[in-house]
């Protein structure tokens, strides 16, 4: 290895889906990272969407319910990291952990700023144009709004 040369940063989003695991692997098996290079696992933790909206006027979460759900949502993230750090033990990169709180969207192009990523490795989901439509797609947005490149990885389809 030469002096001075430094090393590749990729960020790979981890979520509880086997898409963003299977991107992961993907990138561990497929980019010949070195001992040089710096793999950043960053996970968006954010409360279920069927809580999301709770908070509306005149709704308040008790304190016991809130902290219920922080901590179903911190175990959550701590499942995903455990299994992404599994996935990446077998190899000699350097690994970071980032855990973010919110939209995982915004989350992870700041992350890509905040870690100044070379790239972006993150899971297709694979969800129809209605779907999509209204639910958003990661991908998408984070292949139009994240400032370095996007490598979007798919499952493949087994039939």
């Amino acid at each position: 290895m030469m002096e001075g040369v430094k090393g590749r940063r990729v960020l790979v989003a981890v979520d509880v889906s086997e898409q963003s695991m299977h991107a992961l692997k993907w990138a561990v098996d497929n980019l010949q990272l070195s001992s040089a290079d710096t793999l950043i696992l960053c996970h968006a933790k954010r409360l279920p969407a069927a809580y999301e909206g709770l908070g509306g006027p005149g709704f308040l979460l008790t304190p016991e319910v809130s902290l219920s759900l922080e901590k179903y949502v911190d175990r959550i993230a701590e499942d995903v990291m455990n299994k992404a750090r599994e996935i990446c033990s077998g190899s000699q990169v350097k690994v970071e952990e980032e855990i973010v709180k919110g939209d995982a969207r915004e989350s992870l192009c700041e992350a890509v700023q905040k870690f100044e990523a070379d790239f972006l490795v993150i899971g297709s989901h694979g969800y129809g144009t209605i779907k999509r439509s209204f639910l958003g797609s990661v991908s998408d947005y984070c292949a139009h709004h994240a400032k370095c490149p996007v490598l979007i990885v798919k499952k493949p389809h087994h039939h």
